[in-house]
């Protein structure tokens, strides 16, 4: 009697928290619809904006599309090499950083490391919010999971270069790349991409406008990055890559900061990002995903 009552506790406690993570999940179809839909607003983006006016603050939001035959392929080739050295070889979700981060997090006794995926740090900018929570996480991970299915890893790279935040207002390559050089993203040079993958971890607090002895030393880690991928040919780079920036605690995913093994040899993107001379494709008109968790 006292087994089968523990065994409907424990079951009883299993679906309690399968519910408590489903509720608030996006629809599959929202999902699959961005293969060829563009989202014109994230949740990420509309967090934002509330935290501005609750702060007081002017509402500014720079945000344009651009299609994946107009990035440039160091801008690829940077994001790859810092965020997520195995993106081509997993499926949505790198289970091994995510073991090395429960166990920096069970030193630290917080949610400081992440182990997110581009992936999965897209399912939350689309879908979620920056701030931390395990049930935030098993969502992440079953969109993710649904990311790959339904899309493929050339329209999740788009999609995630496309919407992810590049400082205050900023989100977007395209907005990135206007607004810290003065150019589309199509003309980014291998040294002006690292500058943009730098400030990916936290962008508010690792950008060149805030801090440009700090975002100068997290560039010279993702420059680092591309040339131990074999990106960036046969430059002297030194032996030990540099140090990951320290982040404080906060409730921002950005200082998830997750330090990629320079042992790691990324798998080439299987992309043809074609040089700026190429003709764009028609860009389609932007429609917001519906179904986001507030």
């Amino acid at each position: 009697m006292v087994v089968k009552k523990l065994a409907a506790a424990l079951l009883a406690l299993v679906l309690t928290g399968a519910a408590y993570v489903w509720w608030g999940m996006p629809a599959r179809a929202d999902v699959t619809a961005l293969a060829r839909d563009n989202p014109a607003r994230t949740a990420v983006m509309l967090q934002r904006e509330e935290e501005a006016r609750r702060a007081g603050r002017a509402v500014r939001t720079t945000h344009s599309w651009v299609p994946m035959g107009r990035i440039s392929r160091h801008l690829v080739h940077a994001v790859v090499a810092s965020e997520d050295q195995k993106f081509f070889g997993h499926e949505g979700v790198d289970w091994d950083a995510i073991k090395e981060s429960v166990e920096v997090n069970r030193a630290q006794q917080r949610l400081a490391r992440g182990g997110s995926t581009i992936t999965q740090q897209l399912a939350k900018n689309l879908f979620f919010s920056t701030h931390k929570s395990l049930v935030r996480k098993g969502q992440e991970l079953l969109v993710a999971r649904w990311l790959e299915e339904d899309l493929g890893k050339r329209r999740i790279l788009e999609l995630y270069l496309n919407v992810i935040e590049w400082g205050e207002g900023v989100y977007g390559c395209q907005a990135a790349a206007r607004r810290y050089y003065g150019r589309p993203c199509s003309d980014l040079g291998p040294h002006e991409a690292a500058g943009l993958a730098a400030m990916i971890p936290n962008p508010r607090r690792i950008n060149p406008a805030v801090n440009p002895a700090r975002h100068a030393r997290a560039q010279r880690r993702v420059l680092w990055l591309m040339g131990n991928a074999g990106y960036l040919g046969r430059l002297d780079l030194g032996a030990e890559p540099p140090p990951v920036e320290v982040e404080e605690e906060d409730d921002d995913e950005g200082d998830e900061e997750v330090e990629p093994s320079p042992t790691v040899e990324p798998t080439p993107p299987p992309l043809e990002v074609p040089t700026p001379e190429t003709p764009p494709p028609t860009e389609p008109t932007p429609t917001p995903p519906t179904g986001a968790a507030g």
